[in-house]
């Protein structure tokens, strides 16, 4: 049993600087494979070179520890135990990062591994998948904000009845005992149908009686506070 325990325990298996090379070397290409997804996918406002750069030097970093590693059942507990106690306090912006963050550490352990293969296999997979999704934009979000006099909040809400086909939705209604503030939710191709009909748009809002202003504010999946 001891020399079971010995056994396991013991360095299998060392490596040529030549396996070493090739394994970083890979982990290195599939890194950059990772840089240029996360570059195409994240072109918006919250784009970060950091992060990106980051990512690339988190998959050759995984990959050294796996080839130190290896085999090496001691070794895999030290650094569980090691990582246990770290804390990261990093912020994710979007939920893409955390993926994109497993993806470079999935390309290290298996380039680590030599399993370059899977790793590329992988990689192409999930690079396909995200270009072909990351085609679909989604439909940018309005919303329409207006603020006047409770005498008009009739002629307001009719005017945005005409202006937009029945299709905005009323998502908030503020009202004091002198003023009112609605706030509706528009599709960008809604906006633009009204604004084919009418130019002035703006102008019409301002044209009733006792508006304070009118405001447009796009929503955009891209933004994170």
């Amino acid at each position: 049993m001891k020399e079971t325990i010995f056994q396991l325990l013991k360095d299998q298996g060392d490596l040529t600087w030549e396996q070493i090379v090739t394994r970083i070397a890979m982990t290195v290409l599939l890194g950059l494979v990772i840089f240029v997804s996360y570059y195409i996918s994240h072109r918006g406002t919250i784009y970060s070179r950091k992060f990106n750069v980051s990512l690339v030097i988190l998959a050759v970093l995984t990959g050294t520890v796996m080839i130190v590693i290896g085999n090496n059942i001691a070794l895999s507990l030290g650094m569980v135990g090691a990582l246990s106690i770290v804390r990261f306090r990093t912020a994710i912006k979007d939920s893409r990062d955390t993926m994109y963050l497993f993806w470079a550490i999935i390309v290290g352990i298996c380039c680590g591994v030599g399993s370059f293969f899977v790793a590329a296999a992988g990689s192409g997979a999930v690079f396909l998948v995200l270009l072909l999704f990351g085609a679909v934009k989604n439909d940018s979000r309005i919303l329409l904000i207006i603020r006047g006099a409770r005498r008009s909040e009739s002629k307001v809400e009719t005017l945005v009845f005409q202006s937009f086909d029945r299709k905005a939705r009323l998502r908030v209604k503020n009202t004091t005992p002198d003023t009112v503030e609605l706030i509706y939710e528009l599709s960008e191709k809604i906006l633009t149908r009204a604004r084919k009909k009418n130019p002035n748009l703006s102008d019409a809002f301002y044209a009733l009686e006792d508006i304070e202003y009118v405001n447009f504010v796009m929503q955009n999946d891209e933004i994170s506070n």
